[in-house]
């Protein structure tokens, strides 16, 4: 048996088995580097990004992630360009957590990928399993928001905060609750709107500068 299997069966969303897995291939390297990340001071912002592009196993140019984070493997989660994620975030990324571009999490948003078995005396013996998560590009997602395994959340979409979601979310949707649930479909009433609102807002900010 390959001294990889249980990692190999974890990223293709099996059941496998976490003590087992390598520990070449192991969740410690990403833990550390958490772990400094969360100790430097929250003004050094040029060192906390440098460490966080050593984290996460790809990343645009334009990446913050607010500390404290969390992670699982780190490596096993990918941002686009133009992220950034409050404080008390969550990637528990045992499958892949792929993040697309202007995406933005509110504090204590949490990501799972991980699951366990129903059935109690299976889950007893260490068994578990990992769906990957999807976060389109322009997604926000609010505070204390949960995103349960296998999720896509699509383009353009909100999910309110405090929201736990169990199933995908169309793209242009604003959703929430638990379980979410499909709130609205978002266009051109909130382009409307929003362009007001920042018309106004570039008017008052000439008028005193």
């Amino acid at each position: 048996m390959s001294r990889d299997f249980d990692y190999e069966r974890m990223l293709a969303g099996e059941l496998y088995c976490a003590p087992d897995i390598s520990p070449k291939n192991s969740s410690m390297q990403g833990k550390k580097l958490v772990q400094q990340i969360n100790q430097l001071p929250i003004d050094k912002v040029d060192e906390i990004i440098d460490l966080e592009k050593k984290l996460f196993g790809k990343t645009g140019e334009t990446v913050y992630v607010h500390p404290p984070l969390y992670v699982d493997y780190g490596r096993h989660t990918e941002v686009g360009n133009n992220f950034y994620a409050n404080m008390d975030c969550v990637f528990l990324d045992v499958n892949k957590i792929i993040i697309g571009n202007n995406v933005m999490l509110g504090p204590r948003v949490c990501l799972y990928t991980a699951g366990h078995p129903t059935d109690a005396e299976i889950r007893n013996k260490e068994l578990e399993f990992g769906l990957s998560i999807t976060i389109e590009d322009n997604v926000w997602i609010g505070g204390s928001a949960l995103i349960l395994p296998g999720v896509t959340v699509g383009k353009n979409s909100i999910v309110a905060a405090g929201s736990v979601v169990t199933k995908d979310v169309p793209r242009d949707t604003l959703v929430g609750g638990n379980p979410a649930k499909i709130i609205r479909t978002l266009g051109e009433l909130d382009r409307k709107k929003w362009s007001i609102e920042e018309k106004k807002y570039f008017e008052a900010k000439n008028k005193v500068l």
